[in-house]
């Protein structure tokens, strides 16, 4: 069963949502990313995304004591992006008690960087986020493009150690229109060790059941953000979404899982 993850896109400290990657379509959810972090995790995620979408941009703004602040209180792993740069960065990450990293437009640019963190911190700590418009591979929070095809970026990443590709298709993402199977398909029949994690264009269960029919191509993730947000799972009638004002978000469910986890 494949798994998901929701997505928790940090911004000015909110949670936001941007709508094919472009910063001028945001969209804000919620004032305390905290909150909604365990919200997520009272709904029985086993695992949280976030992405620091200020730091991804490359400037000085950034929201690494949320992120802090969300590791500390959540018993689940929890994966960052946005931002990674340096080692330094990832050591920083680690540290605030991110269980993995994703290594976005440095990967790109200093591929090295890959093959050092690989080898100090172990594959299950390291992955390597993928954002792709047309094929191509984008950074600098997906405002410029790199020249990359995806690809043979996501082979080259996969030689250097790396067992996790994060698979963004900029265009779908934020649309709700479903997700890029073809491409999916095509990375996957390239890649012989590395796991894909779908991203981009959830908006239905349909569509889950689509990307759960692509084991043999590697997938065996799926990060939802903008759908879980609005709503649109029948099953969320019956959990707790409108009554969080109410909710002890101290109080998790019985559910097991370490931190350990190399999934």
């Amino acid at each position: 069963m494949i798994l998901v993850i929701p997505a928790i896109d940090l911004r000015g400290g909110c949670c936001v949502r941007l709508l094919q990657g472009e910063y001028e379509k945001e969209k804000v959810y919620f004032d305390d990313p905290v909150k909604m972090a365990k919200l997520w995790r009272i709904q029985n995620a086993k695992v949280l995304h976030l992405v620091d979408l200020d730091a991804a941009k490359g400037g000085q703004e950034n929201n690494r004591a949320v992120i802090q602040d969300i590791c500390r209180e959540l018993d689940i792993p929890v994966q960052v992006g946005g931002g990674i740069r340096t080692m330094e960065d990832i050591d920083a990450a680690l540290a605030a008690g991110a269980y993995r990293v994703i290594i976005g437009t440095a990967a790109a640019l200093n591929p090295d960087l890959v093959s050092e963190s690989v080898e100090k911190y172990g594959s299950s700590r390291i992955v390597v986020g993928i954002d792709a418009r047309d094929g191509e591979a984008r950074i600098q929070g997906w405002t410029e493009g790199s020249g990359l095809d995806a690809v043979e970026f996501a082979i080259d990443m996969e030689k250097r150690g790396c067992r996790r590709i994060v698979y963004t298709d900029i265009s779908r993402d934020g649309t709700m229109e479903g997700p890029n199977i073809d491409a999916y398909k095509e990375m996957g029949l390239r890649l012989t060790r590395a796991k894909i994690t779908a991203s981009g264009g959830i908006g239905n269960h349909l569509h889950l059941i689509e990307l759960n029919t692509l084991g043999e191509f590697r997938v065996d993730s799926v990060i939802v953000g903008r759908a879980l947000y609005e709503n649109t799972f029948p099953c969320q009638q019956f959990w707790c979404w409108n009554m969080k004002e109410e909710l002890d978000l101290s109080c998790y469910s019985t559910a097991t899982l370490k931190k350990d986890s190399s999934s």
